[in-house]
């Protein structure tokens, strides 16, 4: 018998339990069967590895030596077959593909990018979250091939193990009023006459939204009441509902009943980013997959009214990276 990988993981699995039942609980087999397998790769190694007591096992000197160059060399074996499994993934024809998204107006153009870039592929499928952290997550355990998020300035994404971020655009942030409200009749709204409503904004949680909109306001010295804290459709019925203002993205679709106008001196902004895994089935069409998506968001653009006249007023900003 040579020795194999499976021999040492064995070894490993009762030094760690501490006693041959627990090792083969934890194995999924029988104590007998275990023992059997332990003698005989004792056997193969020359040696005694544990002395059984009724205590427990614990490792004679030879067993120390086993176990410590085990412990070294199953790591690296173990990151191998990850490496070796993504590869094979990332080079065979994907058939599911999974997406996920933060609330942004990307997802729509990001699918159908996929669906004409990996056609082999059965399924496409996607999901939306509100903060980017779990799918940040779910990127990086292979959970989710691509993902569509969203940061504030000094928020960047903190790095996950193979995960490829790669920023689209830096728009501006606009106020969100109720049709009916005086400010809607300007044509830019003030930060700090906005902070003297009441507002509805989204909870204080990972997306970490609320807290840059607070630093911002904080600026204005004025600390605007929230007596409503709601994200998504909610926040914009209580807009429109003449409730309260709030801020939105720029390429915010018009809703009967609400206004968006741009803020004077463009204080907040928002980056739109694209993620995909490093060894996923998107990585070798990266460069078609932005290109598609960017061409989507200039369209989006175009279909935003106020954002379209902002652009036209500022043609040097909020322009996708290449």
């Amino acid at each position: 018998m040579d020795l194999e990988i499976r021999h040492l993981r064995v070894v490993c699995a009762i030094a760690e339990a501490g006693s041959l039942t627990r090792a083969a609980a934890a194995l999924r087999t029988t104590q007998p069967g275990l023992s059997a397998q332990l003698r005989r790769i004792e056997t193969l190694l020359g040696g005694a590895l544990f002395d059984r007591r009724r205590a427990g096992t614990t490792p004679t000197p030879l067993g120390e030596l086993v176990l410590s160059r085990a412990r070294a060399i199953l790591p690296g074996v173990d990151q191998l077959l990850i490496d070796t499994d993504r590869a094979t993934r990332s080079t065979a024809a994907p058939t599911r593909v999974r997406v996920g998204s933060v609330g942004a107006p990307l997802l729509g153009h990001l699918l159908l990018a996929i669906r004409e870039l990996l056609p082999a592929a059965t399924e496409v499928t996607a999901r939306c979250q509100y903060a980017p952290a779990p799918l940040l997550d779910d990127l990086s355990a292979g959970r989710l091939e691509a993902a569509v998020l969203g940061d504030h300035p000094g928020q960047d994404p903190a790095p996950r193990d193979g995960v490829v971020l790669h920023p689209l655009v830096t728009e501006p942030v606009f106020a969100l009023l109720p049709a009916g409200h005086p400010l809607a009749a300007l044509a830019e709204v003030s930060l700090a006459r906005l902070a003297e409503e009441e507002w509805a904004a989204p909870r204080p949680d990972s997306d970490r939204t609320r807290e840059y909109w607070s630093s911002v306001l904080t600026l204005t010295k004025r600390h605007p009441r929230i007596p409503y804290e709601a994200e998504g459709r909610q926040l914009i019925e209580i807009v429109r509902a003449g409730l309260a203002v709030s801020l939105c993205q720029a390429t915010f679709i018009d809703v009967p009943g609400i206004a968006v106008r741009p803020l004077a001196g463009n204080p907040l902004w928002y980056r739109h980013i694209l993620a995909w895994h490093r060894d996923g089935p998107l990585a070798g069409h990266s460069e078609a997959l932005l290109r598609r998506v960017r061409d989507g968001y200039l369209k989006v653009c175009a279909d935003s009214p106020t954002y379209a006249r902002w652009r036209q007023r500022h043609p040097d900003a909020a322009q996708p990276f290449p």
